[in-house]
C-alpha cells in the first residue's frame, strides 16, 4: 500500500511540470506555424511568450530574435540581446547576433567590432569554441569561423583538433588554397581520418578551381619538408587517381613500393584501376615493373605478367591501331608465357586470348583451333570453362567452313549447360546456325524459346533475329533475298567480307527497293567498323539515317554514329548532337538510357 501511495505522490509532483512541457511544446509549434506563414508579429508575441517564461532556452530565445528580425524591430532586438549577453556571458554567440543586429542596420563597423570582441573572449573551452564557429557559419562569416577555430587550438594547446572544420570553412569561403592545407593537418593530427577526408575531397574538389592543383601544390611542399612522411605521396597517388592521371600516379606509387620495400602490391592494384579506365599505357607500365623490378620474389609476377597480355588484348578489342608485326610480337609473348608456365587450366585464359588472337587478327583459324582443342581435353578444367571454350571452339569451326562440328559442339554444351547462361548461348548459336543455312521457320521456333532466356544479352539477341525474321521473310514470294542476306551474313562472320559485300550487292540488284537495304547499310558498317575503316562505316550508317528515316534502324545508327566519333575519334563535338537526336526523336529506344548518360557526360553535368 505504501508503494503504490509513494507512486501517486511522485506522479502528482511532476505531473504540473510534464503538463508544462507538453504545453510549451504544442505553443511552440504554433508560434513556429505562425513564422512559416509569414506572420510575424503574432509569431514574435507567441515566442515572446515562450522567452520570459524561460529564458535559458536557446530555441525560445533564437526564434523570438528571428521574428523581431523580421519585423525590423531592431530596438526590441537590441534589448533582448543585452538581456541574454548579461544573464550568460560566456554564450559567445549572442555577440555574434548583437554583431548581426547591426549588420542589419548597416552599422558594419559596429558588427565587425562584436565579431572581434566575441573571439577575443574565448575561454579554453571546447564547447564554447564550437558554439561561436557554428553561430560564425550560421552568418556565413567564414573568416570568423577560421579565426575562432584558430585560437581554440592555440587556447587548447591541440594544434590540429579543429583542423577539420578549419577546412570545412575555407570551403565555404571557396578557398582551396587553405582548405587543403587545413584538411591535410586534420590527417596529420589523426591519420584515421584519410579514407573520410578522401571521400570528402572526392565530393567537393571537382566543384572547386584550381582544388586539385592546390592540393599537388601543397603535397609537394610538405613532401619536401618531411621525406619520411609516407602520407604525402599517398595522397598525390590518389589525387592523380582522381584526374585518372595514372602514370603520374605510378611514379609516386613507385616511389613508396621502393621507400617501404613493399611487395608490388600497392603497384598492382593501380594497374587494375588504369586497366578499369582504359589507360592501356600506364597500366601496361604497372604491371611490367612489378615482372621486371619485382621479378619472381612477388606473389604478383604471374598475374602481372598474364594481365601485360591481357591489357595488349584488350587494347586490340577497343580499336588500337596495329601492325602485322606488333600483332606477331604478341603471339610470341603469349606462347612465351605458355612455354613458361605450361597449357593447363591455371592457363587457360592465355590459351583462350592467344586462341582469339589467331583467329580473329591473324587469321590462322587452324591454330586457333589446335589450341582450343588442347584446352577441352584438360583433365582439370572445370565445366564452365569447357563451355565456354566448346563454344568459341565451335565459332572457329564455323568460321572455317566447318559448319557440323560446330553444330555438334554447341549441342553439347547446351545438354550439359542446360539451364545457364552458357547452355542458353550455345543454343542461340545453334539457333542463329539454322538461320544462317536458311531454315528461317526452326531458327524461329528455337528463338522464341530463347526470348526468356536468363541473359538479357541472348534474350534481346534472340529478339532481334526474331523481329528480324518476321519482318523480312516472304517479302519475295520464294524467301530468296533472306537466304542471300543470311549467307552474306555468315561469310562476315567467317571473315570472308569481299564475297559478302558482293552477295549484298547482288541483293540491292536483285531486288531493288527491297526492305533488307537498310540492313545492308548496318552490316557493311559493322565490317568496316570491325576493320577500323571509320569513315566508310560513318557513310554506311548516315545513309541509314538519311534515307531509311523510317526504319527500325535510324537510332541504331544514330548510337553508332555516335560511339565512333565519341570514343574512336575523340570528336565529342560531333557526338553530343546525335545522342540528343535520339533523346528528341526517338524516345522510346533501346538507346535511350545509355544516350542520356552520355549526352550528360559530355554536356558536363556529370552522371
Amino acid at each position: 500500500m505504501y508503494k503504490y501511495l509513494f507512486l501517486a505522490l511522485f506522479i502528482s509532483a511532476i505531473s504540473p511540470t510534464f503538463g508544462q512541457s507538453f504545453n510549451n511544446a504544442q505553443k511552440a509549434r504554433l508560434c513556429l506555424q505562425y513564422y512559416r506563414n509569414g506572420e510575424f508579429e503574432k509569431a514574435a508575441a507567441c515566442f515572446e511568450e515562450l522567452h520570459n517564461k524561460d529564458r535559458s532556452h536557446d530555441y525560445y530565445y533564437e526564434r523570438y530574435l528571428s521574428a523581431l528580425f523580421e519585423l525590423e524591430d531592431y530596438k526590441t532586438a537590441e534589448k533582448v540581446i543585452k538581456r541574454a549577453i548579461k544573464a550568460s556571458p560566456e554564450k559567445l554567440e549572442r555577440r555574434v547576433d548583437y554583431g548581426r543586429l547591426y549588420a542589419r542596420q548597416q552599422k558594419m563597423e559596429k558588427a565587425e567590432k562584436e565579431y572581434k570582441r566575441a573571439i577575443k573572449e574565448l575561454t579554453g573551452n571546447q564547447i564554447q569554441i564550437s558554439r561561436l564557429a557554428n553561430a560564425f557559419q550560421k552568418q556565413d562569416r567564414h573568416a570568423e569561423m577560421v579565426a575562432t577555430y584558430e585560437k581554440g587550438e592555440k587556447l587548447l594547446g591541440q594544434p590540429g583538433i579543429f583542423a577539420y572544420q578549419r577546412g570545412n570553412a575555407h570551403r565555404l569561403a571557396g578557398n582551396a588554397e587553405e582548405m587543403v592545407k587545413a584538411y591535410l593537418d586534420a590527417i596529420e593530427a589523426v591519420p584515421g581520418r584519410l579514407t573520410n577526408i578522401q571521400a570528402f575531397l572526392q565530393r567537393y574538389l571537382p566543384e572547386m578551381t584550381g582544388s586539385y592543383d592546390a592540393l599537388k601544390t601543397e603535397l609537394f611542399r610538405r613532401s619536401q619538408k618531411d621525406a619520411n612522411n609516407s602520407l604525402y605521396p599517398e595522397m598525390l597517388v590518389w589525387v592523380y587517381v582522381q584526374e585518372e592521371d595514372f602514370e603520374s600516379a605510378l611514379v609516386q606509387a613507385r616511389a613508396l613500393d621502393l621507400r617501404l620495400q613493399e611487395n608490388g602490391s600497392r603497384v598492382y592494384k593501380l594497374a587494375q584501376m588504369a586497366l578499369n579506365e582504359e589507360q592501356y599505357q600506364a597500366a601496361l607500365d604497372a604491371f611490367a615493373y612489378i615482372v621486371e623490378e619485382k621479378g619472381k620474389t612477388s606473389i604478383y609476377y604471374i598475374n602481372a605478367k598474364e594481365q601485360i597480355l591481357y591489357t595488349k588484348r584488350k587494347q586490340l578489342s577497343k580499336g588500337f591501331a596495329y601492325t602485322e608485326e606488333q600483332l606477331r610480337t604478341l603471339e610470341g609473348e603469349y606462347k612465351a608465357f605458355l612455354k613458361e608456365f605450361g597449357q593447363n587450366a591455371g592457363t587457360y585464359g592465355i590459351m583462350k586470348q592467344l586462341a582469339e588472337l589467331e583467329a580473329l587478327y591473324l587469321n590462322d583459324l587452324d591454330q586457333a583451333i589446335q589450341i582450343l582443342k588442347v584446352a577441352v581435353e584438360m583433365p582439370r578444367l572445370d565445366r564452365k570453362r569447357l563451355a565456354e571454350a566448346k563454344i568459341q571452339l565451335g565459332d572457329y569451326f564455323l568460321m572455317n567452313q566447318e559448319v557440323w562440328e560446330a553444330s555438334l559442339l554447341y549441342s553439347q554444351v547446351d545438354k550439359d549447360q542446360k539451364d545457364s547462361p552458357l547452355g542458353e548461348k550455345a543454343r542461340y548459336k545453334n539457333a542463329k546456325l539454322s538461320y544462317y543455312k536458311g531454315d528461317f521457320e526452326w531458327a524461329q521456333d528455337q528463338l522464341e524459346i530463347l526470348k526468356g532466356a536468363t541473359s538479357e544479352l541472348i534474350s534481346n539477341d534472340a529478339i532481334d533475329v526474331s523481329v528480324f525474321i518476321m519482318e523480312h521473310y516472304n517479302l519475295d514470294t520464294t524467301a530468296n533475298s533472306m537466304r542471300l542476306f543470311a549467307q552474306a551474313e555468315l561469310k562476315i562472320f567467317q571473315h570472308r567480307f569481299e564475297e559478302a559485300f558482293s552477295q549484298m550487292d547482288s541483293i540491292k540488284l536483285l531486288y531493288k527497293g527491297h526492305g533488307l537495304e537498310d540492313d545492308i547499310h548496318f552490316a557493311r558498317a559493322k565490317v568496316f567498323l570491325q576493320k577500323l575503316d571509320y569513315s566508310k562505316a560513318l557513310s554506311e550508317l548516315e545513309q541509314i539515317v538519311a534515307n531509311y528515316p523510317e526504319g527500325i534502324l535510324v537510332d541504331n545508327a544514330l548510337f553508332q554514329m555516335a560511339q565512333i566519333y565519341e570514343e574512336r575519334l575523340n570528336q565529342p563535338e560531333k557526338a553530343m548532337p546525335l545522342y540528343e537526336q535520339i533523346l528528341m526523336e526517338h524516345m522510346g529506344s533501346y538507346f535511350t538510357v545509355e544516350a542520356r548518360k552520355r549526352f550528360r557526360k559530355l554536356r558536363g553535368d556529370g552522371v
